[in-house]
């Protein structure tokens, strides 16, 4: 018979072994799982070259999730992200003027329009009380119909190589995979630094606790005003930043932000954020943002249409949000 302290040994190295298995987060099983699905459909994907060129196809998504993520676990959300994006691409394009030397101060030009934008929301939510819904949609609404007078409705303008190279630009030659997109080293640059503030400074501590009760955080002293306000800057950096590698992977496009906002929402729930606030990771955020580019990039192999994409996100949101409800009924 074996000794009582060996029983006991093996107990707890069993719950230990639980506890840490309850600690990952599902999306990471389930981006696996689309990962082989999509190896068993194209065998070649699975190839270094084609998990970089999933990887650059996603990275604007992944970029923006995190940002949006910022504010998610804040309690509120950012429905203005995407017209951010289009934005930044409508202004390289038409500020550039198909001179290379205006790109570096043409991208100075647009944080600082990303900065004043989530600067508005942050104040209009922390401030004026409005809703963070109507407030990030109304700028929504704001920005596109900017974008649409100073185009007038069509793709104007040109963007250089210079600046294109951060979405569809290579360094090489790389060791073993020859060569490495410039967006991903973007999202690896920029997940590294959200993931420091959100999860080793006290940023991300002090946003989770307003997302859980703004009121107690207030009380323990957090300035819960300038938390949220720091939130929307950072989620609308994100999105000038997406929006750049956008710009350079698809080219010149009014519309190239579009539904951007709905799919960082969706990735961000998929990578377990309650859409109520005081619960979340970036690089769960970040894994959900590439399972949804993933799942997308099965639906296309499978022949499935483009309408089946928005009725999985609605799916998402749907059960993220009746599970969240049934999750804080348990918790009272």
């Amino acid at each position: 018979m074996a000794p009582l302290s060996t029983i006991q040994q093996e107990k707890s190295f069993g719950s230990r072994l639980q506890a840490a298995l309850r600690s990952i987060s599902p999306i990471y099983v389930v981006l696996i799982l689309l990962l082989i699905a999509i190896g068993t459909q194209n065998p070649t994907f699975l190839e270094p070259s084609g998990i970089l060129n999933l990887l650059r196809r996603a990275a604007p998504l992944m970029i923006l999730t995190a940002g949006q993520l910022f504010v998610i676990v804040a309690g509120g959300f950012d429905l203005s992200v995407g017209s951010i994006m289009s934005l930044t691409v409508i202004g390289a394009s038409l500020l550039i003027n198909n001179d290379p030397s205006n790109t570096w101060w043409v991208i100075v030009v647009l944080f600082a329009i990303g900065i004043a934008a989530g600067v508005i929301n942050g104040t209009l939510v922390s401030y004026f009380k409005v809703p963070s819904l109507i407030a990030t949609l109304g700028m929504l609404l704001a920005l596109r119909g900017a974008g649409l007078y100073w185009t007038g409705g069509a793709p104007r303008g040109y963007l250089t190589d210079n600046f294109r190279a951060f979405g569809r630009g290579w360094l090489e030659p790389v060791p073993w995979v020859e060569r490495f997109p410039y967006a991903v080293i973007v999202l690896l640059v920029v997940s590294a630094i959200l993931i420091y503030l959100f999860h080793y400074t006290n940023l991300g501590r002090q946003l989770l606790a307003v997302g859980d009760n703004a009121r107690a955080a207030k009380l323990a002293g957090i300035q819960v005003e300038k938390m949220r306000i720091v939130a929307f800057v950072v989620s609308a950096v994100t999105a000038v930043i997406a929006g750049i590698l956008q710009g350079g992977f698809g080219g010149v496009n009014p519309d190239a932000g579009d539904g951007f906002e709905l799919q960082a929402i969706s990735a961000a729930v998929l990578g377990g954020a309650v859409l109520l606030g005081g619960r979340g990771s970036v690089p769960a955020a970040i894994a959900g943002a590439l399972a949804l580019e993933a799942l997308f990039t099965l639906l296309n192999l499978l022949g499935l249409p483009k309408p089946l994409r928005d009725a999985v996100q609605g799916l998402i949101i749907i059960g993220a949000v009746a599970y969240a409800a049934l999750s804080a009924r348990r918790s009272r």
